[in-house]
């Protein structure tokens, strides 16, 4: 049968894949439009069954905040090269899935595919973008951080990067740009936890064994080995934990008198980092 221009173009617009793959998934539909956009879809799923063995490593990482400033999510959505993490449909369906998190907040990417954007699955719009596309796309993280107080994001230039922080203790004016400058500092920096009652017990021990190694190799004495070990701790607490850290903006304090020089009740609750292709 013959497949009009008009049939074509209202296919694309339906489905953003391109002109010839919609012509020839009207002609092998035999005109029929729902048809046509499941063959469009098993050639998304083709895509993807093709390049299981293709790392999506390209990609990144979108946050979106509540109104109340309360929840905060966060989003990496993945592809196979920078060409296409910059496509702007791309960036578009990355906003768009970090509003379903936010609103729904959904702390595991699995549980993200089977709900809507615009009346269709999270799991078909993703094979549409890899038919029209042509590469691997998947959803690695997807998290969200919430607060009684408020939740500040921050999105490294380049978007593969980002950082929630959860904030609570303070209605002060500028407590936001506060935040913000926190953010800014795990971004950087990288702590492992708010401080050193809440590093995790495993990571203690690493830091005491590396600790006792580095000293029998440096030849002192065995019972000395032990409050060695426990002076580099205390030196990993000030480099790794976000309150006894320099100030980035400021070395002259730490985080935690930046923090009290604001105001006395102000703490830093929670904070999620989130990195394109850290695990």
């Amino acid at each position: 049968m013959q497949i009009t221009t008009a049939e074509v173009n209202k296919l694309r617009q339906q489905t953003g894949a391109g002109v010839m793959d919609c012509k020839k998934a009207l002609e092998e539909a035999q005109g029929d439009f729902e048809k046509a956009i499941e063959i469009l879809r098993k050639k998304g799923q083709k895509i993807s069954a093709n390049r299981q063995d293709r790392e999506a490593k390209e990609g990144l990482v979108v946050c979106a905040v509540s109104e109340d400033n309360k929840t905060a999510a966060a989003v990496e959505l993945n592809c196979e090269t920078d060409f296409v993490a910059r496509n702007e449909e791309f960036a578009s369906f990355a906003q768009k899935v970090v509003q379903v998190v936010l609103k729904e907040k959904i702390d595991n990417p699995d549980n993200l595919t089977h709900k809507l954007i615009d009346g269709k699955k999270i799991s078909d719009h993703l094979l549409d973008l890899m038919a029209k596309i042509g590469e691997k796309i998947t959803i690695s993280k997807s998290t969200y951080l919430a607060s009684n107080g408020i939740v500040v994001s921050y999105t490294h230039p380049g978007s593969r990067l980002a950082v929630l922080v959860a904030l609570e203790g303070s209605q002060k004016e500028g407590v936001h740009e506060v935040g913000k400058s926190i953010a800014m500092q795990i971004a950087a920096l990288n702590p492992v936890s708010i401080d050193e009652k809440s590093v995790p017990q495993e990571i203690i021990e690493r830091e005491l064994e590396i600790g006792r190694e580095l000293a029998r190799q440096e030849g002192k004495p065995e019972n000395m080995i032990e409050k060695i070990a426990q002076g580099k701790l205390q030196k990993f607490y000030k480099e790794a934990t976000l309150l006894h850290q320099e100030f980035v903006r400021d070395n002259s304090k730490t985080v935690q008198k930046y923090l009290q020089e604001f105001d006395p009740n102000l703490k830093v609750v929670a904070f999620k980092r989130i990195q394109l292709g850290a695990k």
